[in-house]
């Protein structure tokens, strides 16, 4: 019966009607009182409410899908085999627990916010020897013990150290804090979610007015970017400290239960943390980081969007002059959700707020060594939006691939296909963007040019460090852009 249930409510990932809804929400009322043996079973579920909670049919659907995800952890702890839930892509559910080595910065973060869940993975911890040379500076009388015996008790010994109020995991981060002395000890780190409000089954931010699905979601066909980029503006709102940090801290922990440390997320900038509401049940928070951590050259920003109040995905923008780099990520749980659209708006956005008129795919994003974005057919998802491939070997073989598609309805590129068409970069050009400007340029090969230095050069690079230092990210584009010489000039200087 079990899985049944599970299909018949997996129906309902596409299904839209209103006439429905009270059939919906018997089959939620049924789910609620089903025991689901098995971790399979137990993740179908799970991801499959997540889904109809972020894309609810109706204010009770909605409620009804909270209900069994809030109470979430007394079924997996009924589940012997925790295992499967530790995989990247449902990692997070309460009940459950996972294992990573985490950087000093997320570390310390997630000690700070999680102090009873979070600790020393002794038992996944097979390079324990790492501890020698930190440790025995910390604990002097250690030094009776690591440098002569074969297998030191390290747990043992750090345990000694402090009090019973405090942890393992406490006691190091107090005493060690070089973030490079901390990182060489790769320290695995054992969450254990319980009934945490933080878990994915529990996690979500207050919303006043739930969107409701009513109708089919919004296929890819049904999304121009070259429309929606000359849309309305997007409501953007500068966010108060207080709630700056709670968004702050909501975006690190989402990001690290998946195993995820973004650049930002670790150092953002807690003074410009923005708002934008984004339309259908979709809230973007985003943000730079502060000048001690910014990068020499490109404008660093990075967001998370939440739907419903859901965490659905992130964005990470590296941008230079007119040109941003894009990182996007909708998480496993929502793909079938309005990818394109949601896609179309976070460019809306940072073409709104930063000036950005050039959009970048890096190779790693369509397939490149990314054995995910190969099976999604990442690549179309891009082309199909309006993007062009900048090698010209690849857009030769694109041409082909799409007389094919022409010829024969139904056709799709094979996966060896696929994997050459992520062997370059794509561009998505606004108009009145210079066509194939960005097309040969590499930010490495700037920076390299940079970094050897003639006179030149060195002028350069102390005219950027100024303005890198001179208010906000964004700030710093503006000036770029505003600088025509300066552009031609880098952008000559990173031809690769």
């Amino acid at each position: 019966m079990s899985c049944e249930i599970i299909e018949r409510l997996e129906q309902w990932r596409s299904r839209f009607d209103p006439s429905g809804a009270v059939g919906l929400e018997g089959l939620l009322a049924a789910v609620a009182r089903e025991g689901f043996p098995g971790a399979e079973d137990l993740i179908r579920l799970h991801e499959t409410l997540l889904f109809l909670r972020a894309y609810p049919l109706s204010k009770k659907v909605a409620r009804l899908a909270d209900r069994i995800l809030f109470a979430f952890a007394n079924r997996t702890a009924a589940d012997g085999d925790l295992d499967p839930f530790e995989e990247p892509e449902v990692s997070g559910i309460a009940g459950t627990s996972l294992t990573v080595v985490f950087s000093y910065e997320v570390a310390r973060c997630l000690a700070a916010l999680h102090p009873r869940h979070i600790e020393i993975g002794w038992d996944r911890y097979e390079e324990q020897d790492r501890l020698g040379p930190v440790v025995r500076r910390l604990l002097p009388m250690l030094n009776e013990d690591w440098p002569v015996e074969a297998h030191v008790p390290f747990q043992e010994w750090i345990a000694a150290a402090h009090s019973r109020a405090s942890s393992d995991l406490q006691w190091l981060l107090k005493h060690v804090t070089d973030a490079d002395r901390y990182d060489s000890l790769q320290l695995p780190l054992t969450w254990k979610m319980g009934a945490s409000r933080d878990s994915r089954s529990r996690l979500r931010l207050p919303v006043s007015n739930l969107y409701l699905h009513r109708e089919p979601l919004l296929r890819r066909s049904a999304v121009s970017l070259e429309r929606d980029l000359a849309g309305p503006a997007i409501p953007v709102r500068l966010l108060a400290r207080p709630e700056a940090r709670r968004i702050l801290d909501v975006t690190l922990a989402t990001s690290a239960m998946r195993y995820r440390e973004l650049y930002g997320f670790s150092h953002p900038d807690e003074a410009g943390v923005y708002h934008a509401e984004a339309g259908r049940g979709v809230d973007i928070y985003f943000f730079g980081v502060p000048p001690e951590w910014r990068l020499p050259l490109r404008a660093y920003h990075a967001g998370m969007f939440f739907k419903n109040g859901v965490p659905a995905g992130y964005v990470e923008l590296l941008s230079l002059f007119e040109r941003a780099e894009v990182g996007f990520n909708l998480y496993y749980t929502f793909r079938e959700g309005e990818s394109a659209w949601l896609y179309a708006r976070l460019l809306r956005l940072f073409h709104q707020e930063l000036g950005v008129t050039c959009f970048s795919v890096d190779p790693y994003q369509i397939g490149q060594e990314n054995a995910e974005a190969v099976d999604s057919g990442a690549f179309w998802f891009y082309r199909k939006l309006g993007f062009r491939p900048t090698d010209p070997e690849v857009a030769r073989l694109v041409g082909r691939e799409e007389g094919r598609m022409r010829k024969t309805p139904g056709y799709r590129s094979s996966k060896r296909t696929l994997e050459k068409l992520a062997k370059g970069y794509m561009l998505y050009e606004m108009p009145g963007t210079g066509s194939g400007d960005w097309d040969q340029f590499r930010i490495r090969t700037l920076a390299q040019r940079l970094q050897q230095g003639g006179s030149a050069e060195r002028r350069v690079v102390r005219e950027i460090g100024k303005a890198k230092q001179s208010g906000a990210e964004s700030r710093y584009l503006r000036w770029m852009q505003g600088d025509a010489r300066l552009r031609e000039m880098l952008v000559k200087w990173g031809q690769g």
